[in-house]
């Protein structure tokens, strides 16, 4: 059966249910460019839904390597777990139908999740939103693509400057009934050029959150120990290198990064 959608798995045994359990693929999601399948997966009795990136369905890019998107997948869900933060479902390589992949447990939204990133009116910008770039629409009215100044998606802000993420849509975050927030789609990450590319510009120049400067001091911690042998197993060692230089630029700094000059700062389209 399918375990309801009240309850948790623990970490623990979300990942043992990724790595040992039984896949059936359900589907593609097409808006994925590329190959992206929905699956069952089974374990002693409990079903689950997950996400399946076949190595082999990887669109060849002209800044990544070939075949390494899964892997920066699960990197991505490495160093989440690393700042304890949680914004990263849990995510394993492994053997599928399709060939070795990316695994990620599906996170369910209700039906009543408010997305806290999106176009509103340039005159109506909530107070507890930051604006972070001006449009408009066919029509020519005014719009200001924004974001809540929501604590949960600072944490993604410096998560995403450390992983030097290129691609942080409004639809890559998701909003789970636990009040969590999530984000997904980390294949290109980790380049080792300045590719950070996001809608969460809106702490450009200000002080990064409290928590952040005990989470990047321990992260660095742990790059320095542990956690940097086992991101090698699916990055450069230079790549890892960077990881730890953004960090501790952060740190130093203090500071949301600003964005790139050189390099289009926000993803089209940008959710």
């Amino acid at each position: 059966m399918t375990d309801g959608p009240a309850s948790v798995l623990t970490e623990a045994d979300a990942l043992d249910l990724l790595a040992r359990g039984r896949l059936e693929i359900e589907g593609r999601l097409v808006d994925a460019s590329n190959t992206t399948l929905r699956a069952e997966i089974t374990l002693d009795g409990l079903t689950r839904r997950c996400v399946y990136k076949p190595v082999q369905g990887e669109r060849p890019l002209w800044d990544f390597p070939d075949g390494t998107l899964a892997g920066r997948e699960v990197s991505a869900y490495l160093v989440s777990r690393a700042t304890g933060w949680d914004v990263v479902p849990p995510t394993i390589l492994r053997e599928g139908p399709l060939g070795v992949g990316a695994l990620q447990l599906w996170i369910d939204e209700p039906d009543t999740a408010e997305s806290l990133i999106g176009f509103v009116p340039a005159y109506d910008v909530p107070e507890d939103w930051l604006a972070v770039a001006n449009a408009r629409d066919e029509d020519g009215d005014a719009y200001a693509l924004a974001h809540a100044d929501d604590v949960r998606l600072a944490r993604l802000a410096v998560f995403d400057a450390v992983i030097n993420n290129a691609d942080r849509k409004g639809g890559h975050v998701l909003y789970p009934a636990t009040g969590s927030i999530h984000g997904v789609d980390h294949g290109v990450s980790f380049h080792v050029e300045k590719k950070l590319r996001t809608v969460l510009w809106g702490w450009t120049g200000k002080p990064l959150i409290d928590e952040a400067q005990d989470v990047l001091t321990d992260l660095i911690a742990q790059l320095d120990s542990a956690l940097g042998p086992v991101l090698e197993e699916h990055l450069t060692i230079t790549e890892v290198q960077q990881v730890r230089r953004r960090a501790r630029r952060l740190l130093r700094a203090g500071r949301f990064p600003d964005p790139p000059q050189d390099w289009p700062a926000i993803p089209w389209p940008p959710v």
